[in-house]
């Protein structure tokens, strides 16, 4: 049942993947986009990851595209005011993707294949887990990590403050 969940899942995030791509409209494109996040929201709890599924849903499907649609609109872009692109951008790409393609074949070409036994520990990627091991192994680098956004938040209230002068 999972492996025809897993299929289905796959079909739909390329297929809206490649609309993605292939839209004319930007907010469309960003539609499309959020689509493809849920769909690999959806396989990361088909790993057992449902940590990583919420936050995936949080981060790149709540903040990232809200700000990509609010920049949008914000632009207003037209085809009046678009520059148009000469083929060389066209062909660039095309040799990039080519060339991420091959590296891609050829990083999965020595790979091995797990099998569904060796995946299957229902312990892995619960948040039971991931905050245990958070807060007794890697507890020093947690508390630094929260030092330097306390310091990172500071500086950006110092940078965005206004000089009054008295």
């Amino acid at each position: 049942m999972s492996q025809y969940i897993f299929l289905t899942l796959a079909l739909i995030s390329i297929a809206t993947a490649l609309l993605m791509v292939f839209s004319k409209n930007p907010i469309h494109s960003v539609l499309y986009l959020i689509v493809t996040f849920f769909t690999i929201a959806g396989q990361y709890v088909l790993l057992n990851a449902q940590f990583l599924a919420v936050v995936h849903i949080i981060v790149y499907a709540g903040a990232i595209m809200v700000l990509f649609l609010f920049v949008l609109m914000l632009l207003n872009l037209n085809n009046a005011t678009e520059p148009q692109k000469s083929n060389t951008w066209k062909v660039a790409g095309a040799i990039a993707s080519g060339a991420l393609l091959l590296t891609l074949v050829g990083a999965l070409k020595g790979s091995t294949q797990l099998t569904a036994s060796e995946t299957a520990n229902a312990q892995v990627g619960l948040v039971e887990n991931l905050g245990r091991v958070l807060f007794t192994d890697f507890v020093v680098p947690f508390e630094i990590a929260g030092i330097l956004f306390l310091a990172a938040m500071v500086g950006a209230v110092m940078v965005g403050k206004r000089d009054l002068k008295m």
